[in-house]
């Protein structure tokens, strides 16, 4: 069984290994008005005010990610690292009015861990890089997330459902479901 902590360790490394291929931060991202260095922002900032606001815990600050994109990255998958290493953060309850409570770590993996993966591919396309994901990971979350579809549009974090062919691979169909066209 994975772990939070393992998952995380893995999908950020992942990330990692784009962030530091990255050459041009300014290079337009497929979320719309989004450049890479925004994608970083994004998942940066979203995370440290999520967990504060959920536990009360506040992460360390980073590098700023306008001064160096490659070091605020690295801090905050660190940090994020060190608190899901900690055993004590199982004990830790997130609680949010939209999902409820729920450890901690859960919390992480369930929102952050996911949105990291998902955004490996906004990164590596506006930068030229690989832009495969796991293809059993794309189908799980493709499968877990349509039944949810009406929630999560409603939510405002996923754009329109790009319309793909019934046979295309698990990795367009997660794209395409979470409003990116893979074309």
């Amino acid at each position: 069984m994975t772990t939070a902590a393992t998952d995380h360790r893995e999908t950020a490394a992942h990330f990692t290994e784009l962030v530091r291929g990255t050459t041009d931060w300014s290079a337009p991202a497929p979320v719309p008005d989004w450049t890479a260095r925004d994608v970083v922002r994004h998942l940066i900032e979203w995370l440290t005010s999520f967990v504060r606001s959920g536990s009360g815990i506040t992460l360390p600050a980073g590098p700023s990610v306008d001064t160096d994109p490659v070091a605020a990255w690295e801090s905050h998958a660190a940090a994020v690292q060190a608190l899901l290493d900690d055993p004590a953060s199982a004990d830790v309850m997130f609680t949010n009015q939209h999902t409820g409570s729920m450890p901690l770590p859960d919390a992480i993996a369930m929102f952050y861990t996911s949105d990291v993966f998902l955004h490996s591919w906004d990164l590596a396309r506006a930068t030229g890089q690989d832009e495969r994901l796991d293809p059993d990971r794309c189908a799980a979350m493709f499968t877990g997330m349509l039944p949810m579809d009406a929630v999560l549009r409603t939510s405002g974090q996923y754009g329109p459902r790009v319309d793909v062919p019934d046979d295309a691979d698990p990795q367009t169909k997660l794209l395409a479901f979470i409003g990116r066209d893979p074309r």
